[in-house]
């Protein structure tokens, strides 16, 4: 909780439109209540505006301050249409379909999000990852100076002699099956980002393995070591000021006794507030394992290096973990241009399909 209380209070000085497309979720309805009570900025809903309502009024959640949009009423879904229609149309996307498609709140509120009408979007509490991250990928894309989109897990657990007071950055854990040396560097370079962001503190990046500085041999392990040594030159250009290092097994990332026995001058081994998994089994399985054996407070999953901010929720999420969710991602609005400084639009050239 101290980590979210920090947050709270930062967005709290500069309070931002978060979009929740989900509008008759439960959770997501007391998150979007709370938002607004903590004067955290404007939250907008999504959907049916009736079903909303009565889904409010079971709960006895007060909509004051809450804004409810229904995309087939809205007065700027014809122009959303439109642009989508002209973003996808060499995949053949005529009107009637980019019609359907808008009436999707996932793809109205990328587009929302997309055209600067809100800062910040939350979704996934009822969805797959796959219809959360689809519209993001083919409305607001990887942000200009970008070239990796990847995903970030904030876990906070009780015992404080882990990260920094408890916090921890992890990364990726939602987006990337099997990242490249390029892509592991971008997800290393790209999650201390956010940890400097948020906490103000400098990064402390492992980049984990089942090995720690040569004690086995395998391929997976050279690609750690190269991303390792890729990510300190991307920092090193980028004038960041964070520790990287790796290959590294967890425990001599983390605990300092273990870390003396099987390192040697490393800023990192055992103080690492950043872990940087090698694949998305190791990461997803990893954050899980952590949020329900520790019992830790989980907030992702965060998207990084997208053109806007945004996040994909899990659909194991409480209404507390979409609250922070929605805070950190107005926290990255705030300074959003410092960490993807824009070139003309936040609309780019579609990329490769993604998930």
């Amino acid at each position: 909780m101290r980590f979210i209380a920090h947050i709270i209070e930062k967005l709290q000085r500069h309070p931002k439109r978060v979009v929740f497309p989900e509008g008759t979720e439960p959770r997501v309805l007391q998150a979007a209540r709370q938002f607004y009570s903590l004067r955290l900025g404007a939250p907008v809903l999504l959907g049916d505006r009736t079903k909303v309502k009565q889904a409010a009024a079971e709960l006895n959640v007060s909509l004051e301050g809450v804004r409810i949009i229904n995309p087939a009423e809205s007065e700027d879904l014809p122009a959303f249409v439109k642009r989508y229609e002209l973003l996808r149309r060499y995949k053949g996307v005529e009107e009637k379909e980019a019609h359907e498609t808008m009436l999707n709140p996932n793809y109205y509120g990328a587009m929302m999000l997309a055209m600067h009408q809100v800062d910040g979007f939350i979704s996934g509490a009822n969805e797959s990852s796959g219809s959360v991250l689809r519209p993001l990928f083919q409305i607001v894309k990887v942000a200009p100076k970008a070239t990796t989109a990847s995903s970030c897990m904030v876990m906070e657990v009780e015992d404080t002699r882990f990260g920094d007071e408890g916090t921890l950055f992890m990364a990726d854990c939602g987006v990337i099956p099997e990242p490249t040396v390029q892509q592991l560097a971008d997800i290393a370079v790209s999650t201390a980002d956010l940890c400097h962001q948020l906490m103000a503190i400098r990064p402390r990046v492992a980049l984990l393995s089942f090995s720690t500085k040569g004690s086995a041999t395998h391929a997976s392990i050279g690609k750690v070591q190269a991303a390792t040594a890729l990510a300190q030159k991307l920092a090193h250009e980028k004038g960041m000021e964070a520790d990287f290092d790796g290959e590294l097994q967890v425990d001599a990332a983390l605990i300092p006794e273990i870390a003396s026995r099987k390192t040697f001058d490393s800023q990192v081994a055992g103080r690492a507030n950043v872990l940087i998994f090698p694949d998305l089994n190791a990461g997803n399985i990893g954050s899980k394992l952590i949020q329900h054996v520790a019992k830790a407070h989980a907030y992702g999953q965060i998207l990084l290096g997208l053109g806007r901010p945004a996040a994909d929720v899990s659909r194991g999420s409480n209404a507390h973990d979409v609250l922070g969710v929605a805070a950190i991602v107005g926290v990255q609005a705030v300074a959003f241009k410092d960490l993807y400084p824009p070139k003309d639009s936040a609309v780019v050239p579609e990329p490769a399909d993604q998930p």
